[in-house]
């Protein structure tokens, strides 16, 4: 159509939320489907979060509009947070707050690229990524990660992948949707090749920061290299740890100028996020924080569980994650191989749409993160329902021929 932007042509629709509505829709048409698709803890919000908000709805504190990007008190709980669990100092000015990470990231885009504008960002990534550069209006410069590299970038990779057009290294560690994470040695061999090129800014997506496991220490680039601070963008929320999806609330710490950018979009945009998601916030950061462990003992047996079964499936191969809650494996086995429905697999893509079609199971291709044949399970879902889910795939890749 004529009518519709022609930068709408560079992007295309979110997998993950393609194969989520996908599976609702074959829900509500009576079909058993186990979505794996969507990643979002399934633990409700904890009450005392809850509770923080209905108590600003209640007492009038989440009427009004509040400061464009982010009122004081919250802003003033992500600096403590930022100090106390990341060793970083932020002050408010230094500090904005979005519906989601998703906005920070988009607003930190829009502000800052321009036509021809690099971004690096290892692949496998999160789908919304490249996308994201290009809407702003820049160039998205993948750099594959492969599996026997446990999905990571190495120096070289990144010093390779420099040239005089990269704005910004984006880096996702815990990694959705591979689950990998980076040492504080691993960020330490990236940081010794950024400081040597002092034109490119780094994009830190830390969303899943609490969700480790085996004893794994979190670390951020700007708290490994303090020389990096006045040009890193330190990107978090409190969508995945705080089981807060449906609450839209992300927030970021950088550069006083590069914040006032980004409020700038923000305010011709969307405006502030909800006021009592903002209030709900305050007591997500403050209040206690023992839920977390707990939850992830949790994620952290289905891991293993995840990791196990599908070790044990015909055709394919799957990596031991350091954290978030995907598993990433490589179908490339199963490749070149027919299905019961009579479909020969000739790609990812046809693996997941035949596995859906034949065991009614939802999972996302990892062409759309950027490297296949693979695909992503998020295992944020009911354990017996994930381990009917892996019986069906370890049935699916079994009847393969």
């Amino acid at each position: 159509m004529a009518f519709l932007a022609d930068q709408l042509k560079r992007i295309k629709p979110s997998a993950t939320i393609a194969v989520t509505d996908q599976a609702r829709a074959l829900k509500a048409a009576g079909r058993n489907v186990i979505g794996l698709g969507a990643g979002e803890p399934d633990f409700d919000t904890p009450d005392n979060i809850k509770q923080a908000a209905i108590e600003a709805i209640k007492s009038g504190r989440a009427s009004k509009y509040t400061n464009v990007d982010g009122m004081a008190e919250l802003k003033a709980a992500i600096a403590r947070k930022f100090k106390r669990e990341n060793g970083l100092d932020y002050k408010s000015s230094q500090i904005t707050v979005g519906t989601g990470g998703k906005q920070v990231l988009y607003n930190a885009f829009m502000a800052t690229l321009n036509p021809g504008d690099e971004v690096i960002i290892p692949a496998p990534y999160w789908v919304s990524y490249p996308d994201m550069v290009l809407l702003a209006g820049g160039d998205p410069v993948p750099v594959v990660c492969r599996m026997e590299d446990g999905f990571k970038m190495s120096a070289a990779a990144l010093a390779r992948a420099i040239t005089p057009k990269t704005k910004w290294l984006l880096l996702n560690s815990p990694s959705n949707p591979t689950g990998a994470a980076y040492t504080r040695a691993e960020i330490k061999a990236l940081t010794d090749v950024l400081v040597k090129h002092p034109h490119v800014w780094v994009m830190t997506d830390d969303m899943y920061e609490h969700l480790v496991y085996d004893d794994f220490k979190f670390f951020t680039p700007a708290q490994v290299e303090p020389l990096l601070y006045e040009r890193t963008l330190t990107i978090n929320g409190c969508s995945k740890a705080y089981c807060m999806t449906g609450w839209r609330i992300g927030y970021g710490g950088g550069p006083e100028h590069l914040i006032k950018a980004m409020a700038m979009i923000q305010s011709q945009s969307t405006s502030n996020p909800a006021a009592a998601s903002q209030w709900a916030a305050v007591e997500a950061l403050d209040g206690p924080q023992d839920f977390i462990a707990k939850h992830n003992k949790i994620f952290k047996e289905r891991r293993d569980l995840c990791v196990s079964m599908l070790n044990q499936a015909k055709g394919l191969k799957c990596p031991k994650p350091e954290g978030a809650f995907y598993v990433y494996p490589s179908c490339a086995g199963t490749i070149g191989k027919t299905a019961s429905t009579g479909k020969k697999l000739a790609s990812d893509e046809d693996f997941v749409t035949e596995l859906l079609e034949a065991e009614s199971v939802a999972v996302v291709q990892g062409t759309a993160f950027g490297l296949g044949p693979a695909f992503r399970i998020s295992y944020a879902t009911r354990t017996e329902d994930l381990e009917e889910a892996c019986r069906r795939i370890q049935k699916f890749c079994g009847d393969l021929r």
